[in-house]
């Protein structure tokens, strides 16, 4: 009995001290989608803080990065490079504006919602926006 409730104590332990499996989400960068051309599938993500985003490059000439002043305060921004797949681990709750810079214009822009805070909303929602991307984020930060 006492080395299985050694064990048994043991297993707990284990079980308290390592931390829930981050989760990778995956965006699509598409030529079409949603009804729209160019646009990221899906356009709003909702994740843990320490999941990854990997921006997925589905279709050419594409690429996703942060818009300055749409990212919390002290989290890194990010930039991918035209056609490739871009991951980004997203450790700093708050909410997150990206865009595709050949296609902003078009309205090719996302969010990511990164734990319950959106310390950090009104200060996106502040951030201003041509035409498209406008009525896009519109939509979308809530």
């Amino acid at each position: 009995m006492r080395i299985g409730t050694f064990v048994a104590g043991l297993v707990l332990a284990a079980v308290a001290a390592s931390p829930a499996a981050a989760k990778d989400w995956q965006v699509k960068m598409l030529n079409k989608g949603n009804g729209r051309a160019m646009v990221f599938s899906p356009e709003v993500v909702k994740i843990a803080p320490g999941d990854t985003v990997t921006f997925i490059s589905a279709d050419p000439s594409h690429n996703a990065e942060s818009i300055a002043g749409m990212i919390p305060a002290g989290a890194a921004p990010f930039k991918g490079k035209m056609n490739q797949n871009l991951t980004v681990k997203f450790t700093k709750p708050g909410v997150y504006g990206y865009k595709c810079l050949p296609h902003y214009g078009m309205g090719m822009v996302g969010v990511v919602y990164v734990g319950s805070s959106t310390a950090n909303l009104a200060q996106a929602k502040a951030v201003s926006h041509p035409g498209k991307p406008k009525q896009v984020f519109a939509a979308i930060l809530k």
